[in-house]
């Protein structure tokens, strides 16, 4: 699957040869603040939990995944989103209802950059999604409470709060916010 380009964005999704990529924008510590509280990832993090991970849930076909996101005028690398099935890593994965996330470069923060990429991303895997058959007919996302940015951008995708709760996954949990849109088929 391809995504067509944005106004401002292009888009590839990545795979096993991005580690360094991946890896790159964990270094800032604000960027990993709502994360982890604020701790880089390192080189064997990426290698032996993070890229793992995102082979469990990869599908070309359907556009789940990691993509890349990059200047259309000069090819710079400014973040990524991520896309899946809701509750993927459980024994009831939501098909129907795909989980997006973001992590962006700090000087690129204030550009809109993560809610255009993450508005043409969820467009092209719905499109997609209708043709095969997977029937999405939701779009979630999961933040830290209080990361207000990323809340900011859920907004203005068209999501609407749906409820706080303690998150439980293998790498961590933290208290989240849940925000979701109904997506037209």
């Amino acid at each position: 699957m391809n995504i067509d380009n944005s106004e401002r964005l292009k888009f590839r999704l990545m795979d096993v040869t991005d580690t360094q990529a991946l890896w790159q924008i964990d270094q800032d510590p604000l960027v990993m603040k709502f994360l982890n509280g604020g701790t880089p990832s390192t080189k064997h993090e990426v290698n032996s939990v993070f890229m793992p991970r995102m082979q469990q849930y990869r599908n070309e076909a359907l556009g789940w995944g990691i993509w890349q996101v990059l200047n259309k005028c000069n090819d710079e690398y400014l973040g990524w989103i991520l896309i899946r099935p809701m509750a993927f890593f459980t024994n009831k994965p939501q098909l129907n209802d795909l989980e997006i996330g973001w992590r962006f470069f700090q000087h690129t923060w204030g550009n809109g950059f993560a809610t255009e990429a993450a508005q043409a991303i969820q467009r092209a895997v719905v499109s997609v999604s209708v043709l095969s058959g997977t029937e999405v007919t939701h779009i979630s996302a999961l933040a830290v409470a209080d990361n207000l940015a990323s809340i900011a951008v859920m907004k203005k995708m068209g999501m609407r709060f749906v409820k706080s709760f303690r998150h439980t996954d293998p790498i961590g949990d933290w208290d989240a916010v849940h925000y979701q849109m109904s997506v037209s088929q």
